[in-house]
């Protein structure tokens, strides 16, 4: 791999999931930028928030661009939901590597939501029909930026580890395949 593969979507659409998977699989550097944030600035994404999201935003630039230096290797790199959508995060990932957008349907990302709605500071208080509206209307706000991607995979199959395997054979043969 060559160049870095940049996996882009909403919340839960399992960015970190597919990522872990395929950098197990197909042996390359994999990481999770929120958590590479967090190592780089000494506090968690929810006190990066607490400070303002302009902070946050201003961190999470800084992280993507120490991601593209010359001297690290090519990796895959999960972004959080909201780096496509922020200054030209989009435009940088586009011309700096591959941008896929994983895209998991409605009723799954949904149960995702539910599931760790708790571990979301912007879902945490929300009931079923909020959370439904909350995602319509971010979701609606964001699509823009990501139909930027240069690329989609269907991420909707990763419940179980055979899920994940056979989603992590998929994304390996689509785009590690002397793709890059």
């Amino acid at each position: 791999m060559r160049r870095p593969i940049f996996l882009i979507g909403y919340m839960a659409s399992g960015k970190t999931t597919l990522g872990r998977a395929v950098s197990h699989d197909a042996g390359i550097d994999f990481v999770d930028l929120d958590d590479y944030i967090v190592e780089r600035e000494g506090m968690s994404v929810s006190e990066l928030f607490a400070r303002g999201e302009e902070l946050f935003r201003d961190a999470e630039r800084r992280a993507l661009m120490s991601l593209l230096q010359p001297d690290r290797p090519a990796a895959l790199i999960a972004c959080g939901g909201g780096t496509p959508c922020f200054g030209d995060n989009m435009d940088l990932m586009n011309t700096s590597g591959l941008t896929v957008l994983l895209e998991a349907d409605n009723d799954t990302l949904f149960n995702r939501l539910k599931l760790f709605r708790t571990q979301r500071p912007l879902l945490r208080d929300l009931d079923d029909k909020a959370l439904v509206e909350f995602v319509e209307r971010s979701m609606a706000a964001r699509r823009p930026h990501y139909e930027k991607a240069a690329a989609r995979f269907d991420s909707s199959h990763l419940e179980t580890e055979a899920e994940i395997a056979e989603s992590s054979r998929r994304f390996i043969n689509t785009f590690l395949t002397d793709k890059q």
